[in-house]
């Protein structure tokens, strides 16, 4: 089979596929607008190809060598003059069996993002088809593509005045050995010149979510909502833990992996009885992929961050899909994009867990092979499901237990069991010390406490310090 038998082979088998967001038919090309528009779409998304003489049913009527001539000329005016900035593209003609021609039009993803068409219409890839630039955050995400614009630069409406004090004077302290600033004016300049604060003298986005002091009140979007469910589907109204973190992200970070922590299995391992377990997936297994999905989601999507655990697996969903041409092949091999420079920066700094840029998904795995990653490009999310294991002789940790749907504080029996257990043994427990033996958040417990109280079934004897716990019989 000679070389240009076996590319027109290549060339009908992905015919025969159909149109899609990478590859489009048309019978012939008349219109130079017309397909400057279609280049601006290719260009904006991630490139593809026109297949002229091919019909929209896949059947391949081909061109003349007349139509060729003249439509390779359209094809140069269009991608020099009609789109801004000007294209290059690349052209081939395939000879089919009768004779006729098909050209084959490779438009590459664009490196100055967003091309416009003549009259200034930016247009999108949208599937086979395309369309319209519509949205301030779709034109901010093209911007982003192209590494001219990203959304943790973002002006919000929160004046310095939001800035959390005491967690900003210990960052300025820890890190830069500054003090805090006493006057307003002193306060804003240093926080402009660390990329907080607009020259309009309001915080950026990364301002607001790394130091304000209740950054949900600015953008309650940017939230992580997390559930545990029983078994191993979602369910609409039943679940077992729910809990929303918001605050800084240094808080959400912890009381997200403590969500985390509290509802995993702890094994004994061979270790002895009164041994605190170890818990069945490493803790750093869920550090590194929730600092990723803090500083690398996708910030212009006005949507949280889902942690969900289920019985056999827990996902962590974070808005928009990996950027530019990342794919998740690449990213296990620790290959990585800045999408939010800024967040990166002071993350670094030591505000999260940090060991390198792209070094995150590579240590996840290495500590538990058992993940899968999910790049939905369509639906504009990214997954990490890491696969759990049944282990023998573990016991699962469980924090406020089945409820249906309006509130997660009602105790289970075996929580309370647990609780009861451990005061019985150990009457002069502390709160923190039962939160840590149970894998459960100190306000986890202190809600158990309180029912049970209610109930009958536990009381205090004594101060708050040097008293103790009695179980009631």
């Amino acid at each position: 089979m000679g070389k240009g038998e076996m590319k027109r082979d290549d060339l009908l088998a992905g015919i025969a596929l159909g149109e899609d967001s990478s590859r489009q038919f048309k019978v012939t090309v008349k219109n130079v607008d017309s397909l400057a528009s279609e280049m601006a779409a290719f260009a904006n998304s991630e490139g593809g190809t026109i297949l002229i003489g091919v019909a929209d049913d896949g059947s391949t009527p081909g061109l003349s060598r007349e139509d060729i001539v003249r439509i390779n000329q359209l094809i140069s005016n269009a991608a020099s003059q009609h789109v801004r900035s000007p294209l290059t593209v690349q052209t081939e003609n395939i000879q089919l069996p009768n004779g006729r021609l098909i050209i084959a039009l490779t438009v590459p993803n664009g490196v100055d993002k967003p091309y416009f068409d003549k009259n200034g219409v930016i247009w999108l890839k949208n599937g086979a088809d395309k369309r319209r630039i519509n949205s301030k955050e779709e034109l901010r995400r093209l911007f982003q593509l192209s590494d001219q614009f990203h959304a943790d630069e973002l002006p919000t409406k929160a004046g310095i005045e939001k800035i959390d004090k005491l967690r900003f004077r210990d960052f300025l302290r820890d890190f830069y050995k500054l003090d805090y600033p006493d006057s307003p004016a002193e306060r804003l300049r240093l926080l402009q010149n660390m990329n907080l604060a607009t020259e309009g003298g309001m915080l950026n986005l990364a301002g607001v979510l790394l130091f304000a002091e209740r950054p949900e009140w600015i953008k309650p979007q940017f939230v992580v909502k997390a559930i545990r469910y029983p078994g191993n589907e979602i369910h609409v109204s039943d679940y077992v833990d729910t809990e929303d973190f918001s605050g800084p992200l240094r808080k959400v970070f912890e009381n997200s992996l403590a969500f985390v922590m509290r509802n995993l299995h702890k094994v004994q391992g061979g270790r002895g009885v009164n041994a605190p377990g170890l818990p069945e997936i490493p803790e750093a297994v869920f550090e590194e992929l929730l600092v990723n999905a803090l500083i690398h989601r996708d910030y212009l999507v006005s949507a949280t961050i889902r942690l969900f655990i289920f019985d056999n697996r827990i996902e962590i969903i974070s808005p928009g899909h990996l950027p530019n041409n990342l794919t998740v092949e690449k990213i296990r091999t620790g290959m990585s994009n800045i999408r939010n420079p800024i967040l990166v920066s002071f993350v670094a700094k030591g505000l999260l867990p940090y060991h390198g840029l792209g070094s995150g998904i590579k240590r996840a795995l290495e500590e538990w092979p058992d993940i899968d990653f999910t790049d939905d490009r369509e639906g504009c999310l990214f997954t990490a499901t890491v696969h759990r294991k049944a282990v023998a002789g573990s016991e699962e940790l469980t924090g406020p237990p089945k409820s249906s749907g309006k509130s997660s504080g009602k105790s289970s029996g075996k929580t309370e069991e647990q609780i009861l257990i451990s005061l019985s043994e150990r009457p002069k427990m502390t709160i923190p010390e039962l939160a840590e033996a149970l894998g459960m958040t100190t306000r986890g417990v202190e809600k158990q406490i309180s029912k049970l109280r209610q109930d009958g079934l536990l009381r205090r004897v004594g101060p708050a310090k040097g008293g103790h716990w009695e179980v009631i019989e």
